[in-house]
């Protein structure tokens, strides 16, 4: 593995990240194509279809970025990915980020409502506040 690049395994899921500098590509895209070999040789199968390439750029003439290609399939590139549980944007605001997160506590609010209107003892409202709504927020 090349030091520009990181792989993070988690479950099922498997990220590559490189660092790309002075528009040399080859480092990460020679990862890809390990990666790849590797999954074949060991008889997994990378589904093309849900993999996903965002690319983050912080130059200020920032030009097109070539596809990359899985198997003579091109990878989609997104402006914005969910990775665990976080929902990340190319630009690194947290709006969406934080509408989702606000979203499901919303969601789960109804389930509070409804405990509360069965008069349980604040302790039980306060677990079930806790494993619904705060452990959402805090996350």
């Amino acid at each position: 593995m090349h030091s520009s690049n990181h792989i993070i395994k988690f479950a099922d899921d498997m990220t590559v990240v490189g660092l790309i500098s002075k528009n040399d590509e080859s480092a990460y895209r020679e990862e890809v194509q390990r990666l790849t070999a590797w999954c074949r040789a060991n008889n997994l199968s990378l589904n093309v279809d849900k993999t996903k390439e965002m690319v983050v750029d912080f130059r200020r003439a920032q030009s097109d970025h070539s596809p990359l290609f899985i198997d003579g399939s091109p990878v989609e590139i997104v402006k914005s990915t969910k990775f665990l549980g976080v929902h990340l944007v190319k630009n690194f605001t947290w709006s969406l980020n934080t509408s989702s997160i606000s979203k499901k506590a919303q969601q789960r609010l109804y389930f509070q409502w409804r405990v509360r209107k069965a008069h349980l003892p604040p302790p039980i409202l306060t677990m079930s506040y806790r494993g619904t709504i705060e452990s959402v927020l805090s996350s």
